[in-house]
């Protein structure tokens, strides 16, 4: 393929910032489109649209049915592992695995956007599976027993074509996982995550002439990692989860996983999709160089840029919340009422966020920047507990809400980090009504009430290093009890 003269510009990492971890990435034409895990959110897998490689649009979630999506049991730790996303002969196909849920399954569609297949369920287990297709066979790899296995598959009934074939370990890192298979100039390469998704977190890669191996390791393994002495100073850690492909200009390109430290060795956003250029030098791929990530990168682009996605957004909930908006396990439906006149009237269920398998009534979306705002003016009905939170695991919250008092009202800031359950602040309010928002300043977040600062509180007593899970913190409305309108929801982001 020719390769075009490109655009020489700036990268800004993380192409997708926030929450989302394990990118899949598929070149169709001039398109890309990236995949990520979702764990117990619903809807799942989100689904993300590029021109350029910089500038991406979610333009749906692949599991936005129950029937696809089985969540009891998930927490933030479970249900939706690392999709791969890839496209043959004018389909789509998603394979992920449900941990806490089934297993391994695929999905297909003629359009990223959806609707997607119902699950086809595989027997091959072991995560992270990825899909190879080739001369009319459809491959799936996986890491049974953290060995790197191949089989053949139907892709229609997922039925197993032959026995799983073990091709490799690994150089010997731990969690040898997130396998997937590329051919380049007459070679198989099986690229492969080792170190487990933290600070030793690893790319590494091996070869053969033949898909079914051997498979020899590249001498210069790990081909990328953030555990080094030119990455250790890096505020980028937790390098890995790659997925390589080729742009429509020729050029190579890998998606993986990192995350951004604040206030120290914490992160809170989660881990997020970066985006770099691949070179290929005796035979093996190198990717940025040799190089560290930076959030910001001289590349050269297939494209030139899109206009970038607005920073600044404001919700009005006259209609059914965008392909952003998530919640934690199925919905009670009826508990969310979309008003034409842009108001959103939750109703409560009495469970709260301190519940790890089942819905509380909350309608969430990830932080995607560590300096930003949010907020809505919350109106209760009557004795409701409604506001706004700060989630990363059903151990790790901050709620700021308004309640009824002994006299009047109040609102209040609560924390939860594990065991502890702590109220920072309990301040009187006129009437059943305020205007809430949350700061958040890098290292910490500032409560507001009705423009007044009343509470501030780390963020690194939410990071996955306190509290856990696979996650990052997501944002938005809740109602745990009783009935509460909220007039609408700003969202606001500096970077």
């Amino acid at each position: 393929m020719a390769i075009a003269q490109g655009y020489r510009t700036q990268l800004h990492n993380p192409i997708i910032p926030g929450f989302n971890p394990d990118p899949s990435c598929v070149a169709v034409g001039e398109d890309y489109y990236i995949v990520n895990s979702s764990f117990h959110y619903f809807p799942g897998v989100p689904v993300y649209h590029s021109r350029d490689l910089q500038n991406w649009e979610q333009i749906g979630n692949v599991l936005d049915r129950p029937s696809q999506l089985p969540l009891q049991g998930a927490n933030a730790s479970l249900g939706i592992y690392a999709p791969t996303i890839r496209y043959n002969d004018g389909t789509f196909y998603m394979i992920t695995t449900n941990v806490s849920g089934g297993g391994n399954f695929m999905v297909t569609a003629s359009s990223p956007a959806g609707p997607w297949s119902e699950p086809v369920w595989l027997e091959q287990q072991g995560i992270d599976p990825s899909l190879y297709f080739e001369d009319g066979k459809c491959y799936m790899v996986s890491n049974p027993d953290a060995t790197i296995t191949l089989c053949e598959i139907d892709p229609a009934t997922g039925k197993t074509l032959s026995p799983g074939k073990a091709l490799w370990k690994g150089t010997g890192g731990r969690f040898p996982e997130s396998p997937h298979i590329y051919r380049h100039d007459g070679w198989y390469y099986l690229l492969l995550s080792e170190g487990g998704t933290e600070l030793a977190h690893r790319i590494t890669v091996a070869r053969s002439r033949n898909i079914y191996g051997p498979y020899e390791s590249n001498p210069a393994n790990p081909i990328f990692t953030h555990c080094s002495l030119a990455g250790q100073d890096s505020n980028i850690q937790g390098t890995g989860h790659g997925d390589l492909f080729q742009a429509a200009d020729g050029s190579w390109w890998i998606v993986m996983l990192a995350y951004r430290r604040y206030g120290g060795d914490f992160h809170h956003l989660g881990r997020e999709t970066f985006l770099a250029p691949v070179s290929w030098a005796g035979g093996w791929p190198v990717i940025n160089d040799g190089k560290p990530l930076a959030e910001c990168m001289d590349v050269t682009l297939p494209a030139p840029a899109a206009t970038p996605v607005p920073q600044r957004l404001h919700y009005r909930f006259d209609g059914q919340p965008g392909p952003e908006w998530m919640h934690i396990h199925h919905p009670v439906d009826r508990n969310y009422q979309f008003g034409k006149d842009g108001i959103l009237t939750l109703t409560g269920t009495g469970k709260g966020f301190f519940w790890d398998s089942q819905s509380p009534t909350a309608l969430l979306r990830r932080q995607q920047s560590a300096t930003c705002s949010f907020g809505s003016k919350v109106t209760l009905r009557g004795d409701a507990e409604a506001g706004i939170v700060i989630y990363q695991t059903h151990i790790g919250f901050a709620e700021f809400f308004l309640r009824k008092a002994r006299k009047g009202y109040e609102a209040v800031v609560r924390f939860q980090v594990r065991s502890i359950s702590h109220e920072e602040a309990v301040v009187p309010v006129s009437g059943p009504s305020a205007a809430l928002s949350i700061r958040g300043c890098g290292d910490h977040y500032v409560f507001i009430l009705n423009g007044k600062e009343v509470a501030s509180m780390d963020s690194a007593l939410l990071s996955t290093e306190v509290v856990g899970g696979f996650t990052g913190v997501t944002v938005g409305p809740f109602c745990i009890k009783g009935k509460a309108e909220f007039d609408e929801f700003d969202y606001e982001q500096e970077n």
